[in-house]
């Protein structure tokens, strides 16, 4: 069976892969990487000699074409980023979704991720954690997200770059300046750091170069209870939270309805008719024509 793999690969320590991995990526008839520089460094050290294609985020809508269309000739493809799991803060998503939409197996080879690698050692709570991703770069519109999850009890993933991380710190500490995150960079590797400080101290450290600007970066954020007991979203029409989290989330009407639903404990039905305007209507009993007797 045509099959298209997912496939998880080192985050840092070329040593951080399986087996299974290994052996995937020599048997398919083709490796969709983000970067072929990045990938060949991994195929060359392991004797991988499978050729590599080119997919990352700015060619991504021609290449999944071109990708689904080998697939239906019968070839087998693995997928990966440059580290990590494919479709996490990487491209890939349309491509599963392309796939599935043909009926095309899809399977998964799980690997490392950053974001729970730094968890784990964080010291943060681990039991309940809420993965974002990058944050856009305007300070607006990191500030707007940060005020909407900050005060949620569920630690906060954020990746992001060398360029921008001081930038988001410091958004960070506009909300709460007092609020304990982690910082973790070069992870697995032989200058991995994972320090935990208050977001103002975290800046300062920054400030001194104790934490060089290298490398990708890993933030938690310690999650929080609503402030005075009062839900972040409070202040919007249910109009207005359903589509927060459409332009936000960039997610369909439908899973906003659900999610909207979940925070203020209705019921989905109830946000929907509201949504779209729609009126309850109901349904009278008709009476019988003949007489009880």
């Amino acid at each position: 069976m045509t099959t298209l793999y997912l496939v998880g690969t080192p985050i840092g320590n070329l040593g951080d892969i399986t087996y299974r991995a290994i052996e995937t990526l020599k048997k398919v008839d083709m490796i969709a990487c983000e970067d072929t520089r990045v990938t060949s460094k991994l195929c060359n050290y392991y004797d991988i000699k499978t050729p590599l294609k080119s997919y990352h985020e700015h060619n991504k809508e021609q290449q999944t074409s071109y990708l689904i269309d080998q697939l239906e000739e019968g070839l087998n493809i693995a997928l990966v980023s440059d580290a990590g799991l494919p479709l996490i803060s990487d491209p890939g998503y349309e491509l599963v979704v392309e796939a599935r939409l043909k009926n095309i197996n899809v399977e998964t080879v799980p690997g490392p991720n950053a974001g729970l690698t730094a968890l784990m050692s964080s010291g943060l709570p681990s039991f309940t954690y809420t993965f974002l991703g990058f944050l856009p770069r305007k300070e607006k519109e990191k500030i707007e997200i940060l005020n909407m999850r900050m005060f949620q009890n569920s630690t906060l993933i954020l990746y992001e770059s060398p360029h921008r991380i001081t930038d988001t710190l410091k958004a960070i500490a506009k909300v709460d300046s007092q609020r304990y995150v982690t910082v973790g960079r070069e992870l697995t590797k032989k200058f991995e750091q994972v320090l935990t400080h208050s977001v103002d101290v975290m800046i300062e450290k920054i400030s001194k170069e104790e934490i060089p600007l290298k490398g990708e970066f890993v933030i938690l954020i310690e999650g929080a209870v609503p402030l005075n007991d009062e839900f972040w979203y409070e202040m919007f029409t249910i109009k207005e939270h359903v589509n927060y989290y459409i332009e936000n989330n960039q997610i369909k009407p439908k899973q906003a309805i659900k999610m909207v639903a979940q925070d203020r404990q209705m019921k989905t039905g109830e946000v929907y008719n509201i949504y779209h305007n729609v009126a309850v209507s109901y349904t009278h009993l008709t009476l019988p024509t003949t007489p009880y007797v």
